[in-house]
Protein backbone atom coordinates (compact mmCIF):
# COMPACT_ATOMS: atom_id res chain seq x y z
CA UNK A 1 0.00 0.00 0.00
CA UNK A 2 1.48 3.15 -0.62
CA UNK A 3 2.38 6.10 1.98
CA UNK A 4 1.69 9.26 1.22
CA UNK A 5 4.31 11.80 2.79
CA UNK A 6 1.41 14.40 3.53
CA UNK A 7 0.59 16.74 6.26
CA UNK A 8 -1.20 14.68 8.13
CA UNK A 9 1.62 12.36 8.25
CA UNK A 10 3.78 14.86 9.44
CA UNK A 11 1.69 15.78 12.16
CA UNK A 12 1.24 12.13 13.16
CA UNK A 13 5.17 12.08 13.59
CA UNK A 14 5.56 15.62 15.33
CA UNK A 15 3.21 14.85 18.16
CA UNK A 16 4.83 11.34 18.86
CA UNK A 17 8.46 12.93 18.90
CA UNK A 18 6.97 15.48 21.26
CA UNK A 19 5.74 13.37 23.46
CA UNK A 20 9.04 11.22 23.40
CA UNK A 21 11.84 11.19 26.00
CA UNK A 22 14.15 11.35 23.11
CA UNK A 23 12.31 14.23 21.34
CA UNK A 24 11.87 12.37 18.00
CA UNK A 25 10.20 9.49 16.22
CA UNK A 26 11.59 7.37 13.40
CA UNK A 27 8.23 6.16 10.51
CA UNK A 28 9.97 3.49 8.16
CA UNK A 29 8.63 2.84 4.55
CA UNK A 30 11.15 0.05 4.87
CA UNK A 31 11.46 -4.06 6.66
CA UNK A 32 14.71 -4.14 8.49
CA UNK A 33 16.22 -6.61 6.04
CA UNK A 34 15.40 -4.64 3.07
CA UNK A 35 18.42 -3.47 1.01
CA UNK A 36 17.41 0.30 0.98
CA UNK A 37 16.20 2.12 4.44
CA UNK A 38 13.83 4.77 3.64
CA UNK A 39 12.47 6.90 6.72
CA UNK A 40 10.96 9.80 7.78
CA UNK A 41 12.18 11.04 11.34
CA UNK A 42 10.22 13.78 13.26
CA UNK A 43 12.97 15.82 15.38
CA UNK A 44 12.13 18.55 18.23
CA UNK A 45 14.69 21.18 19.19
CA UNK A 46 15.42 18.94 22.29
CA UNK A 47 16.61 15.93 20.77
CA UNK A 48 20.67 15.25 20.68
CA UNK A 49 21.90 13.65 17.65
CA UNK A 50 25.66 12.76 18.44
CA UNK A 51 28.44 13.55 15.59
CA UNK A 52 28.36 10.57 13.72
CA UNK A 53 29.84 8.46 10.95
CA UNK A 54 29.39 5.44 9.13
CA UNK A 55 32.06 3.12 8.26
CA UNK A 56 30.81 0.25 5.83
CA UNK A 57 31.57 1.38 2.19
CA UNK A 58 27.47 0.97 1.08
CA UNK A 59 26.56 3.32 3.94
CA UNK A 60 25.96 6.75 2.11
CA UNK A 61 23.62 8.55 3.24
CA UNK A 62 20.79 11.05 1.89
CA UNK A 63 18.83 13.52 4.25
CA UNK A 64 16.11 15.96 2.95
CA UNK A 65 14.27 18.34 5.16
CA UNK A 66 10.48 18.13 4.21
CA UNK A 67 9.10 20.81 7.06
CA UNK A 68 10.80 22.84 9.34
CA UNK A 69 14.74 23.58 9.30
CA UNK A 70 17.61 21.78 10.61
CA UNK A 71 21.46 22.57 11.06
CA UNK A 72 24.05 20.16 9.34
CA UNK A 73 27.44 20.10 11.03
CA UNK A 74 30.40 18.15 9.28
CA UNK A 75 33.67 17.83 11.25
CA UNK A 76 37.03 16.82 10.52
CA UNK A 77 38.57 13.43 12.19
CA UNK A 78 39.72 16.23 15.34
CA UNK A 79 35.99 17.35 15.57
CA UNK A 80 36.51 21.03 14.27
CA UNK A 81 34.03 21.74 11.91
CA UNK A 82 34.76 22.04 7.89
CA UNK A 83 31.62 22.82 6.60
CA UNK A 84 28.16 23.88 7.82
CA UNK A 85 24.29 24.54 6.40
CA UNK A 86 20.97 25.17 7.12
CA UNK A 87 18.53 22.41 5.31
CA UNK A 88 15.69 23.89 5.29
CA UNK A 89 12.53 22.60 3.54
CA UNK A 90 11.79 24.86 0.43
CA UNK A 91 14.88 26.66 0.92
CA UNK A 92 17.87 27.54 -0.64
CA UNK A 93 19.22 23.91 0.73
CA UNK A 94 17.42 21.13 1.63
CA UNK A 95 19.47 18.56 1.76
CA UNK A 96 22.73 16.33 1.73
CA UNK A 97 23.93 13.35 0.23
CA UNK A 98 26.52 12.36 2.73
CA UNK A 99 29.53 9.74 1.50
CA UNK A 100 30.41 6.87 4.07
CA UNK A 101 33.43 7.80 6.57
CA UNK A 102 32.28 11.42 7.15
CA UNK A 103 31.28 12.99 10.82
CA UNK A 104 28.26 14.94 10.93
CA UNK A 105 25.84 16.11 13.51
CA UNK A 106 22.21 17.96 13.48
CA UNK A 107 20.99 20.44 15.09
CA UNK A 108 17.01 20.95 15.15
CA UNK A 109 16.64 24.45 14.47
CA UNK A 110 12.62 24.64 14.21
CA UNK A 111 10.01 22.22 16.14
CA UNK A 112 8.72 19.87 14.48
CA UNK A 113 10.64 19.21 12.19
CA UNK A 114 10.33 16.12 9.62
CA UNK A 115 13.63 14.86 7.63
CA UNK A 116 13.11 11.88 4.92
CA UNK A 117 16.06 9.67 5.23
CA UNK A 118 17.73 7.22 3.15
CA UNK A 119 20.60 4.64 3.41
CA UNK A 120 21.62 0.94 2.66
CA UNK A 121 20.42 -1.88 4.83
CA UNK A 122 19.83 -3.75 6.69
CA UNK A 123 20.30 -2.20 9.79
CA UNK A 124 23.68 -2.39 12.02
CA UNK A 125 24.17 -0.22 15.30
CA UNK A 126 26.18 1.55 14.94
CA UNK A 127 29.78 0.16 15.29
CA UNK A 128 33.37 1.07 16.73
CA UNK A 129 34.68 4.08 15.92
CA UNK A 130 31.59 5.81 14.14
CA UNK A 131 30.77 7.78 17.21
CA UNK A 132 32.99 10.70 17.35
CA UNK A 133 34.90 9.99 20.70
CA UNK A 134 35.19 14.44 21.24
CA UNK A 135 31.65 14.49 21.39
CA UNK A 136 29.36 13.52 24.46
CA UNK A 137 27.25 10.14 24.17
CA UNK A 138 23.47 10.47 24.73
CA UNK A 139 22.34 10.45 28.29
CA UNK A 140 25.95 11.78 28.96
CA UNK A 141 26.25 15.10 31.84
CA UNK A 142 27.84 17.01 28.93
CA UNK A 143 25.18 17.46 26.09
CA UNK A 144 23.15 20.35 27.48
CA UNK A 145 26.24 22.05 26.53
CA UNK A 146 27.86 20.46 23.33
CA UNK A 147 23.94 21.09 22.23
CA UNK A 148 24.11 24.75 22.80
CA UNK A 149 27.21 24.59 21.09
CA UNK A 150 25.99 23.18 18.11
CA UNK A 151 22.95 25.40 17.92
CA UNK A 152 25.12 28.81 17.97
CA UNK A 153 26.91 27.28 14.65
CA UNK A 154 23.70 28.65 13.30
CA UNK A 155 23.30 32.06 15.21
Amino acid sequence: MARFLDQSLFAELAEKAASSPRGRHHHNFHQMEEPCHRLAVSLQPTTYVPPHRHLSADKAETLLVLKGRLGLLIFNEAGEVIAKRVMQAGGECSGVDLPPGVFHGLAVLEPDTVMFECKAGPYRPVGEGELAKWAPREGDAEVAQYQRWMLAQFE
